[in-house]
């Protein structure tokens, strides 16, 4: 048994699938399969009850994933403090976003943090809110980048950042000769939004709802970039994070009208998994994403 073999079956039991265990650790399906029955045999236990349509350890199985995932932690804890005290930042980091943020928060985050720590090789990928959760539970990613943070006892939330919410209507649309309007003047246009379930279309929701209006969109979108494209063809208006619209309004394609009536933003968040072991170059991540200093790109 290796540290290898550990981590593959911790993250069959966290996934509670082959696939994802397979993917998560660069290897066939049949490999994973191939490690749990090895486990089996030098153990000489039953680790899954086979017996079962769904994924389930025995009890021996159970103290063998409670005993791996302590000696998993053991490890990486080691790992870090020799790693901190030769003073190295160097590995990977593999980070889940929504794409709001990925897209137009990020970059330049990154630019100045590999700029500070070239040996580091930063591993961005894009999801849906939901996934993004998925991932942090289930070890599949180191770190996570969410709007309107859930807080959950399994879950350690660092604040980001905010970002205005804020109105975009086409150049000829009836809203874009005034440079803010209030919530009220929405009652007659067509709203553009983002799937129900997405954090920032339930704020938005509730924007309009506590304006007694009925936010009941024309078209529903899973990312922002659609949203805009939507809004760029004079479908309708929407409300968005300023940081994602910066482009297009220099570009003329959009125009930006603030909202009257209280201050709309959207908090941004980072999240990772509880009792997870941050290495040197996570934690000198997430203090570059944390810190005042201006990065270019952002004010």
């Amino acid at each position: 048994m290796n540290i290898a073999n550990f981590r593959v079956f911790s993250n069959l039991v966290e996934t509670q699938s082959f696939s994802k265990a397979a993917r998560m650790n660069s290897i066939t399906q049949s490999a994973v399969s191939q490690q749990l029955r090895t486990m089996e045999r030098h153990f000489k236990v039953l680790i899954v009850d086979r017996s079962q349509k769904k994924f389930r350890l025995t009890r021996e199985g159970q103290k063998l994933y409670d005993s791996a995932k302590d000696i998993l932690h053991r490890y990486e804890k080691l790992n870090c403090e020799l790693l901190e005290m030769r003073k190295v930042i160097s590995g990977n980091i593999h980070i889940a976003t929504i794409y709001s943020i990925g897209l137009h928060e990020l970059p330049p985050y990154i630019k100045r943090f590999l700029k500070k720590y070239p040996s580091v090789n930063v591993r961005v990928e894009y999801r849906r809110s939901n996934l993004v959760y998925d991932d942090i539970r289930h070890n599949a990613v180191d770190l996570g980048l969410v709007a309107f943070p859930n807080q959950t006892r399994q879950l350690e939330v660092i604040p980001f950042c905010e970002d205005d919410l804020v109105l975009i209507c086409h150049p000829k649309h009836r809203l874009a000769q005034y440079a803010r309007v209030s919530i009220s003047d929405l009652k007659d246009d067509k709203l553009i939004g983002f799937e129900s379930d997405i954090p920032t279309r339930r704020a938005t929701d509730q924007i309009l709802r506590d304006q007694n209006l009925n936010p009941e969109p024309i078209m529903e979108f899973d990312n922002i970039e659609t949203v805009k494209r939507a809004v760029e063809i004079n479908a309708g208006i929407a409300i968005v994070p300023k940081a994602t619209v910066q482009q297009e309004i220099m570009q003329g394609t959009v125009v930006q009208v603030g909202l009257n009536g209280g201050a709309y933003t959207r908090p941004l968040a980072i999240i990772h998994r509880k009792g997870r072991v941050l290495t040197p170059a996570m934690k000198k991540f997430i203090e570059t994403l944390t810190s005042k200093i201006g990065v270019e790109g952002k004010d």
